[in-house]
Parts: C-alpha cells; sequence; structure tokens
C-alpha cells in the first residue's frame, strides 16, 4: 500500500513493533526513552522478573486466599448450625449472602481509582485490616440484622482487593506475562476452598469453647488471621514500579521500559484528568466486557458458597461434605494455572474463554439431570473448568486490550464489579425447597455460563475484526506538522507518533488487540 504524505502507515507499523520488541532495552526505541540517563547494561531481565514475582505474587496470592476464605466461610459455617442458633429462616441467610455483593460492587470502581491515586501498601493494607475486623465481628452478632450489617460492611471493604491486585499486576507485567501471574494470583480463592473445608473441619472442634458454637469460632479465627495480615501488609506489599522501593533505579527503569515496549505508553506515569474516565466508559470493550466476566462470576459464586451444600445433599454429613471439597478445589487449582500458562504462551484467550465454558456447561448439564451421586460428584469436577480458570484470562484478556493506566484501571473495576453484582443472583438460587438436587440454581448457572460463551464470541470476533481494519489502514493518523500534508484526518492528526500514543491509548492505529 502507498504511504500517504504525514501518515502513519499501518503497512509499516507492525515491522516498527517487532524490531522495537527484538532491540536491547539499552536501545532507545523511537518513542522518548524513560531515564535516558540511566544505565541498564548491567541489569539481567529474566532476574529481574523473578525478582518481582517473588516480591508480589506469593503474598498477593495469600491476601486473596484469605479474602476469598472470609466471604464464602458462611457456607461452611452454615453447616454448623449457624441458621438454628441465630433463629434465621433460609430466605434470610440468602439476604445475609446477597447484601454483600451489592457493598461490594458498589464500591470496586472508587476504590481502583483512590488505589492509583494512592500507595498500594497503604490503600491494600487500611482495607484488608478493616474487613479483618469485620470478618471477626461476625462471630459475636446475635441475630440475622447483627450478621446483615457485618456482611454489608464485610463487602465495603474486600471490594478493593481483587480488582485492585488485578490493575496493580497489569503495571509491573507485559502482556503476555499477566495470564498466568493472574492465574496463579486467582488460584488462591480455589486453595481457599479446599483450606476452607479443612479449616472449617478443624475448627469445628472448638464448639463449645467460651460459650461460643463452632461457627463463630470459624468467624473469629479466620477474622483474627486477615487483621495480622492485614497490618504485616503495610511493609510488605509493594508501590507501583515507578516508585517501588525494593528496585534500584535501574531495575525501575528497565520495568518501565519493557512496558514501554508492549505498548503500554502511559507506563511511566500518567495524571488523573476526567477524559481517561470517560475513554473507560465510552469504550464497547468495557460494556461487553462487563458479559463477559458475569458469565463466570455468578457461576463461581454460587459453586464456592454451596458446594458444601450440594456435596451434603450427596448422603454425606458436614464435615465429610467439607473434606470432599478439597479434591475439587485442587483440580480447580491445577487447571486454573495451566490454563494461565497456555493462553500467556499461545495468546488465543479468547479460545481458552470458549473451550472452558463450554466444558463448564456440560459439567452443569450433567449436574441438572443426574440423580446419582457419584456421577454427580464428577461434574462438579467438570463445572470447575468453566468458573476458575475463565476469571483470571477474562481478567487478562481485558488487561491486555486497554492501554492507558487509568483507563485500564476503571474498565478492570467496571467489569469485575459488574460481575460481582451478580454474585447476589448466585446467593438466592440454591434454594433448601429445592433440595437434594437444586434445579434453579444449575439451571441458573447454565444461563449465565451460556452468556459467557455468546459475549466471548462476540468479543473475540469484535477484537478480530478491529484488529484487521487497523491493517488495511483505516484507522491511520495524519502525523507531521504540516496542515496541508494530503490524507484524512479523521482518526486525527498529530505531530509525533509518541504523541498519537499518549493522546489515543489502544484506539492509536498500531496498537494490535490481544485475540
Amino acid at each position: 500500500m502507498t504511504e500517504k504524505p504525514g501518515s502513519l502507515s499501518l503497512s509499516s507499523a507492525p515491522s516498527d513493533r517487532a524490531s522495537d520488541k527484538e532491540a536491547s532495552l539499552t536501545e532507545p526505541p523511537k518513542a522518548t526513552l524513560y531515564n535516558a540517563h540511566i544505565d541498564v547494561s548491567d541489569i539481567d531481565e529474566k532476574k529481574l522478573i523473578r525478582k518481582i514475582d517473588i516480591a508480589l505474587i506469593p503474598w498477593l496470592s495469600f491476601l486473596y486466599l484469605l479474602s476469598f476464605l472470609d466471604r464464602t466461610s458462611i457456607g461452611n459455617a452454615k453447616l454448623y448450625n449457624l441458621e438454628q442458633d441465630l433463629h434465621m429462616s433460609d430466605q434470610q441467610y440468602l439476604l445475609c449472602l446477597t447484601i454483600f455483593f451489592f457493598s461490594y460492587s458498589i464500591f470496586e470502581v472508587p476504590s481502583n481509582v483512590f488505589l492509583k491515586r494512592l500507595r498500594p501498601s497503604i490503600w491494600l493494607s487500611a482495607l484488608m485490616f478493616l474487613w479483618g475486623v469485620m470478618m471477626t465481628m461476625q462471630g459475636f452478632v446475635k441475630n440475622f440484622g447483627d450478621l446483615m450489617g457485618m456482611r454489608w460492611l464485610l463487602g465495603t471493604f474486600e471490594a478493593g482487593l481483587f480488582p485492585g491486585v488485578s490493575y496493580y499486576l497489569s503495571c509491573w507485567y507485559k502482556r503476555s506475562e499477566f495470564g498466568i501471574r493472574a492465574a496463579i494470583f486467582f488460584s488462591a480463592a480455589t486453595v481457599s476452598g479446599a483450606f476452607g473445608g479443612l479449616l472449617a473441619a478443624a475448627i469445628s472442634n472448638m464448639d463449645g469453647i467460651g460459650g461460643k458454637p463452632a461457627w463463630a469460632w470459624i468467624f473469629i479465627l479466620q477474622g483474627l488471621a486477615t487483621v495480622l495480615a492485614g497490618a504485616a501488609s503495610f511493609w510488605i506489599i509493594q508501590d507501583f514500579p515507578d516508585t517501588a522501593k525494593f528496585l534500584t533505579e535501574a531495575e525501575r527503569t528497565v520495568v518501565i521500559r519493557r512496558l514501554q515496549v508492549d505498548d503500554q505508553f502511559s507506563a511511566a506515569g500518567e495524571k488523573l484528568r476526567m477524559k481517561y474516565i470517560w475513554q473507560s466508559l465510552l469504550d464497547w470493550k468495557t460494556w461487553l466486557a462487563m458479559v463477559v466476566y458475569m458469565g463466570s462470576d455468578m457461576p463461581l459464586y454460587a459453586f464456592s458458597l454451596f458446594l458444601p451444600s450440594i456435596i451434603s445433599e450427596l448422603s454425606f454429613e458436614a464435615t465429610p461434605a467439607n473434606l470432599l471439597t478439597v479434591p475439587v478445589y485442587v483440580f480447580a487449582c491445577s487447571i486454573t494455572c495451566l490454563v494461565g500458562f497456555l493462553a500467556d504462551r499461545w495468546g488465543r484467550r479468547g479460545i481458552f474463554n470458549l473451550v472452558g465454558l463450554t466444558l463448564g456447561g456440560a459439567g452443569y448439564l450433567i449436574l441438572l439431570l443426574s440423580r446419582n451421586a457419584a456421577l454427580s460428584y464428577f461434574a462438579v469436577f467438570l463445572a470447575t473448568c468453566g468458573i476458575y480458570p475463565i476469571i483470571p484470562n477474562t481478567v487478562a484478556w481485558v488487561s491486555n486490550n486497554i492501554e492507558g493506566s487509568y483507563k485500564r484501571s476503571v474498565t478492570l473495576a467496571m467489569t469485575i464489579s459488574f460481575g460481582n453484582l451478580n454474585g447476589a443472583v448466585s446467593s438466592n438460587v440454591y434454594r433448601a425447597q429445592d433440595r437434594p438436587w437444586y434445579p434453579l440454581g444449575h439451571r441458573l448457572v447454565l444461563m449465565y455460563i451460556a452468556l459467557g460463551i455468546i459475549s466471548s464470541t462476540a468479543f473475540l470476533l469484535l477484537l478480530r475484526r478491529e484488529n484487521a481494519r487497523r491493517e488495511r489502514g483505516e484507522r491511520d493518523e495524519i502525523i507531521g506538522d504540516d496542515e496541508t500534508a494530503g490524507g484524512d484526518a479523521k482518526n486525527g492528526r498529530y505531530r509525533t507518533v509518541e504523541e498519537a500514543k499518549q493522546d489515543k491509548g489502544d484506539a492509536w492505529s498500531g496498537y494490535r488487540y490481544t485475540l
């Protein structure tokens, strides 16, 4: 194709980006070099990434383990006479599950904006400390109203962790590295499921100590562990790459430069402007991503909140039912990490969504139709394939396709917030009157999985179509100072390519979406 005078030609853009990625980080890219005065020739990039992994991933995963353990422990506590002791009906119990998701969803977007404005070590630590206090107080409630209040506050303070850490990790890693880290972080939810069953079974032996029933001790001990972890997090959680104290100036420079080479143009810093918020709100990817995430997030909460109850209805008592959840979550952890690794390597996140959701749908179809305990237990394993690996894969997929630090922060928070709001639905579909096979719950989960398949297909096809348009040059900007330069300026006129990147983010003509 003939290049238009003064324009950015997409026929040359891909090769320019490829050569940038092949270039050493010590060589200046075409864009403005970050910290040009810093010599980074002695930095081993692989060792640096390992250092970052060790500093970030283990502790953040542990925090999410505690978070998921705290929000779902009510499902284990229910098996130890929670409803009877608080004189609650089944409907009131479901309301206690539901109210958590409303406060959880409301505060996710503002929390992500605060996280960007403040230090993660302060914001995330404070949130965790406070939700630990709320968790502990659940062990002292006397009635339905008390428990409702504590669940609302628990959701308020927990709201910032998952969307916050998802965004925070995207500020450290290249797009092809983010998926496995998100998967390892999220796999803490599967570990919490397995650990929660074992822990609840162990804590139940404290029944009657101090005049407290077993369910109260589950809340108190898990809450105190979260309080201690929140206090320690102030010294353990690192801040953003440009200010992280555990890195040298040269190491911080390498982190920023490698992100900029990966088309994360805002990695060097970005001031809050309403323009970036509007870019997120007006982007079709934000709204479609919300539906994609919803397709697996509602099933996630339905699964985690009611798995012990489902298994207990297969002729098992409370403690064996909790213990039988352990192999399910071990499998979920393994498949989540495997999908994260392969999706990073192959870069086809949309295909992994479709395959996983299809397998999950098959699992729930078996649960809906089966009346055999062994077959239903097998189906539970199959169902995890359409739930646990899809959550971090979707987060990575959305993050990979949004550029601009504030825009990505808001988009991720909106995506996760809307998915979590649908957790309120999951809290009300496994009703006591539907025992032992819960047909209503399984049907609604299947409906959400179908929405996930449809929306993932649409997301994939629309991204592919947009990439094709950019290959054909339909999104080219006019680059140059000469106002008389030829070409159609409908996509914008900029003095430099760098200016176009900074202003347009992922709408820049040279940006390619991850499929």
